[in-house]
């Protein structure tokens, strides 16, 4: 039984692409870090939709370190290798932190639903216990998916070869490798991603779309625009989340496929964490004013 794999990675351009991810690493550390100092000093940041902000930093920080370091130390390494039991670690909290901020994402959108159509309503609707209790659920939501997936891989034998074309551990990849029949696997793999992004996307279509009816009957150009302002930012996070999240789990299964979802897992691993504090920072005018103060 095999009880290492080798991450094949990157084999060109090392020590170029190792100063790139290093820069990307540093600046998702320091922006997301920046976000979580700055909302929790600044009472006027003690909001829900900050308090769900802090948590997706956080979220990044780890998801993106428990890919980015091994990707670096692979990178300086002639040979990059990570044990099975490291393999199936690594696999496992990167579905909870990729899972949990799916369904974070969803609840930010449901929190500006609730602040632009029931304003009068919104503290006690979305209440800090409230709050606590929906980014609790969304944890337990991650780690039951990371564990169903991670319970499935584990029932498939790897006697060989052990070479994983990508820079960390994903099921697309290691289902090519076992010698077992991967197609229950591919079937779960589906269901629980499928679902999750299904269900995610569908409740931030209709929340989007009564938020669209409501702006739409609001009289004023300006109070027009501060509905819209306070939702780009989101608009534009869900859309780097999604869009390589469905590229790299919908692809097909194959050699080539593997190929070109390394390039999408470098944007939903690395580049989506660096660029979200800033999207958040720049386009909203609270923690902007919080930032300059």
């Amino acid at each position: 039984s095999v009880t290492e794999f080798v991450l094949l990675g990157f084999t060109d351009l090392q020590e170029l692409l190792f100063v790139i991810f290093l820069l990307i690493y540093i600046t998702t550390l320091v922006g997301s870090l920046g976000v979580i100092v700055l909302i929790r000093t600044s009472s006027q940041l003690h909001v829900p939709m900050c308090f769900f902000l802090r948590h997706l930093s956080f979220l990044h920080i780890c998801y993106s370190s428990s890919i980015t370091l091994k990707l670096l130390s692979g990178l300086l390494a002639e040979r990059n290798v990570i044990s099975f039991n490291g393999c199936i670690t690594q696999l496992f909290f990167f579905a909870v932190f990729g899972t949990t901020e799916a369904i974070l994402l969803t609840l930010m959108v449901y929190d500006r639903d609730v602040a632009i159509r029931e304003p009068l309503r919104y503290l006690a609707a979305m209440s800090h216990g409230v709050c606590v209790q929906l980014v609790v659920g969304s944890y337990a939501a991650g780690s039951l998916n990371a564990l169903v997936r991670t319970s499935a891989l584990l029932r498939l034998s790897f006697c060989g070869p052990n070479l994983v074309n990508n820079f960390y551990c994903e099921i697309p990849p290691l289902l090519l490798l076992s010698w077992s029949n991967a197609q229950l696997n591919e079937m779960v793999m589906a269901a629980c991603v499928g679902f999750i992004i299904t269900t995610s996307v569908l409740a931030i279509v209709v929340s989007y779309a009564c938020i669209l009816l409501t702006i739409w009957s609001i009289c004023s150009v300006e109070g027009r625009h501060q509905a819209f302002s306070t939702c780009t930012s989101h608009l534009m996070a869900v859309a780097l989340f999604y869009g390589s999240a469905a590229f790299l789990y919908f692809h097909p299964f194959s050699r080539r496929a593997e190929d070109q979802g390394k390039t999408a897992s470098v944007f939903y691993t690395m580049v989506t964490p660096m660029l979200n504090p800033f999207i958040y920072s720049l386009r909203n005018k609270e923690v902007r004013s919080t930032l300059r103060r």
